[in-house]
């Protein structure tokens, strides 16, 4: 007995000086002591254990009190450092070259002369090689819009200049470079697969919705891509209303960690006057092509589009108007879309061509029959590009935006009948029946859905950070 309470006399009177380290140690000591006493005098070690556990309380609550800092020791250490001498050091500082990075897009009416003056180069060798090079002179000059980079030294000398654009095959981009090597220039070009990533974006309608996204730094195409996914539920040329809202996640094709082209919208939700509408493409399996659905799997495809041109601003809506020929008031049967001549007209729905040609004020006209004794009208068309008996499908080019007929200016005038009666192509094409998603697929598609969430929550945490 004297032995055991010597050994646990032992394990609580740890010293204090590494309060952590020892108490942890001391810890895992008691446990042996205590299973081996037990084992050994299980009568007698129950009140000597109750007794330790008291005592070890109140270790327990010194420990937790920390020492003072001021009570510590302190100890100084002294090494010596060599460092390089100060000659040397100036030395390679002097042979040390500074390289600045600059870029730019190329121009239509580029000369070697410009295009090295916007990049800050001042190398006459350089730009003679430039001259002379056959592979710079096909490929540098007189191509609009690629991206140059250049890498210049602090006098102005050229080290590399480089020049992506891509690739016809959609998936590759292609680099030329010319390069500084052992005091001479050397040319080549690369074919470098692109790299897809997704980007995230959010804004706010103020004005309109290209402004919006030119504020959010977001290419125009994607504006145009939501303006067409949306289009069935959401007017974009009447709409809009100052305060609403977008998240988008798009797809971005980089060449050397730049974007160099912008593909598909992945996902969007657009909040118009107070109501979230939804949009996520998504492919099946087998599926030869995906689509765009709500987040409770509803097909945003409808048997209509809303509207027969890309994104236009309308100049006279269904309604009763003042005719600017006839100088009087007329119902006006249809929807004007003012556009340039030559802007492509397309088909809201799947159908067959019933007259295609000359027709009074019309002009040059195309009207599609569609089921349902649908029909829809295109008119003041400049060219037509369809021909009467022949099958169109949805979004097919059917004309071009013109003058023709009783107009008083370049505009698309379409209509849309029900069973002969005009009806007003917008309502229709909101009340138009949607194509579902199989059963088959909506489980996957569910848990597509609920990423698709997340990164539109990371998408709205962006707008936060940046107005904070």
């Amino acid at each position: 007995m004297d032995a055991a309470k010597h050994q646990l006399e032992i394990l609580v009177s740890f010293s204090f000086t590494n309060l952590r380290a020892q108490a942890l140690l001391a810890w895992r000591s008691f446990a042996v002591v205590v299973k081996r006493l037990f084992t050994q005098h299980p009568r007698a070690t129950g009140t000597g254990f109750v007794a330790v556990l008291a005592f070890t309380g109140a270790a327990a609550v010194a420990v937790s009190r920390a020492p003072d800092p001021a009570d510590l020791p302190v100890r100084q250490v002294l090494q010596a450092v060599q460092s390089m001498d100060l000659a040397v050091q100036s030395q390679n500082l002097v042979a040390h070259k500074f390289l600045v990075s600059r870029a730019d897009l190329s121009r239509g009416s580029d000369t070697v002369d410009t295009v090295l003056a916007r990049l800050g180069v001042l190398d006459a060798s350089a730009a003679q090689f430039l001259r002379n090079d056959g592979l710079t002179r096909g490929l540098l000059l007189g191509r609009g819009g690629r991206h140059l980079q250049a890498q210049v030294d602090e006098d102005g000398l050229l080290h590399t200049l480089t020049q992506r654009w891509a690739a016809d095959d959609g998936v590759h981009f292609k680099r030329l470079v010319i390069e500084r090597k052992l005091g001479s220039f050397a040319s080549r070009v690369d074919m470098v697969p692109l790299v897809a990533t997704q980007r995230l974006g959010s804004g706010t309608i103020r004005s309109s919705l290209f402004a919006a996204t030119d504020e959010a730094r977001m290419p125009d195409s994607v504006a145009v891509q939501m303006a067409e996914i949306f289009s069935g539920d959401i007017d974009f040329h009447r709409s809009l209303r100052k305060g609403d809202r977008f998240h988008v996640v798009y797809e971005a094709l980089e060449a050397d960690g730049e974007p160099l082209k912008f593909g598909r919208v992945l996902s969007a939700e657009f909040v118009n006057n107070g109501k979230s509408h939804a949009a996520i493409w998504f492919q099946e399996a087998g599926a030869n092509k995906g689509a765009y659905y709500s987040v409770n799997g509803e097909s945003l495809r409808k048997a209509y589009l809303a509207s027969p041109l890309e994104f236009s601003r309308i100049t006279s809506g269904f309604k009763m108007r003042f005719h600017p020929l006839l100088q009087k008031w007329r119902a006006h049967l249809g929807v004007d879309y003012a556009a340039p001549t030559g802007t492509p007209a397309r088909t809201v729905g799947d159908g067959v061509v019933d007259f295609a040609g000359w027709q009074n004020g019309y002009g040059n006209v195309v009207i599609v029959k569609h089921r349902s004794n649908h029909t829809t009208l295109y008119a003041h068309l400049s060219r037509v590009n369809v021909r009467k008996g022949q099958s169109v499908s949805q979004g097919q080019l059917v004309g071009l935006v013109g003058s023709t007929g009783w107009s008083t200016g370049p505009h698309l005038h379409f209509e849309f009948r029900v069973d002969g009666v005009h009806k007003d192509p917008i309502t229709l094409a909101k009340q138009s029946e949607s194509i579902p998603l199989a059963a088959a697929a909506m489980p996957a598609f569910k848990a597509h859905a609920a990423t698709v969430r997340g990164d539109w929550a990371a998408a709205a945490s962006m707008v936060v950070a940046s107005a904070q």
